[in-house]
Formats: structure tokens, C-alpha cells, sequence
């Protein structure tokens, strides 16, 4: 099952910064028409270190937008969307 339904966020440093820290769970980053990366932990803290270029596949991709869900199964979810969505930055399962 893909993100909840949602607005999109932007990726840029504003569009990260609102968020509250310490809440973990998955987000997904993109642009239009593909899917960069499926990632989990702490939601803010992981989009700022992608933001400031920690993954230089993500940085490559030009990511424009992300979603995220806050969930105590980070693993489970992060596995499920990885194996349905096929990001580019990290198509690997497990």
C-alpha cells in the first residue's frame, strides 16, 4: 500500500524545517513521474541530511517533493514501499 493520501511537501529547506523533530516513521522524496528514494527514521532529521546532500543518487535525481507517515512499523512500511514504488536511489529490500 502506497503513502496515505496526502499534499506533497516541498523539498527545500522551508518545506522541511515546519516539521516537529522526533517523529519517526517513513517518507518518500520524488519528482514528477518517478519515485527517488524510500527511507525511515527520525522524518525531519533524515529530509535535512538528504536536503544537505548526505546521498548523492537523491541529489543527482533533482527531488522536488516528499510525503511521509508517521508509524511505529518503520521497517515493515519502509519494505512494503520500497518493493511497491521502486525508487531510483534504492531499489534493494532488506
Amino acid at each position: 500500500m502506497p503513502f496515505p493520501e496526502q499534499t506533497a511537501k516541498a523539498f527545500t529547506q522551508e518545506g522541511i524545517e515546519w516539521l516537529n523533530p522526533n517523529q519517526y516513521g517513513c517518507y518518500g522524496i520524488f519528482r514528477s513521474g518517478a519515485w527517488i528514494y524510500v527511507g525511515k527514521g527520525d522524518i525531519r532529521t533524515r529530509l535535512l541530511a538528504h536536503l544537505n546532500g548526505d546521498n548523492p543518487c537523491i541529489t543527482r535525481q533533482k527531488p522536488t517533493s516528499y510525503v511521509a507517515v508517521v508509524t511505529a512499523n518503520m521497517d515493515r512500511e519502509e519494505k512494503n514501499l520500497i518493493s511497491e514504488l521502486t525508487p531510483i536511489c534504492n531499489q534493494k529490500v532488506g
